[in-house]
């Protein structure tokens, strides 16, 4: 793990601000979700992307009935049928 050398207070509502120069650098934008981890006294963030819900893989993801599939999955998925 790299450290930024940056350090932040929570606010009342326990809330963290992300450094703009963080975000330009992993391509956060405004609004973007983020995903949040913990392990072990960490907490991680992670810039949200989708992924297939059998496989995991996130490469050419299709919404199909507000669920993520994959290319792969879904032929697998079309044989059966």
């Amino acid at each position: 793990m790299k450290s930024t050398g940056i350090v932040r207070k929570l606010d009342d509502l326990r809330r963290i601000v992300i450094p703009i120069e963080l975000c330009r650098t992993l391509d956060i934008a405004e609004r973007d979700p983020i995903e949040i981890y913990t392990e072990g006294n960490m907490i991680i963030l992670k810039k949200h992307e989708p992924a297939c819900i059998f496989c995991s893989d996130a490469k050419d993801i299709v919404n199909y009935k507000g669920k993520n599939i994959c290319p792969s999955c879904l032929k697998e998925i079309q044989k059966l049928g």
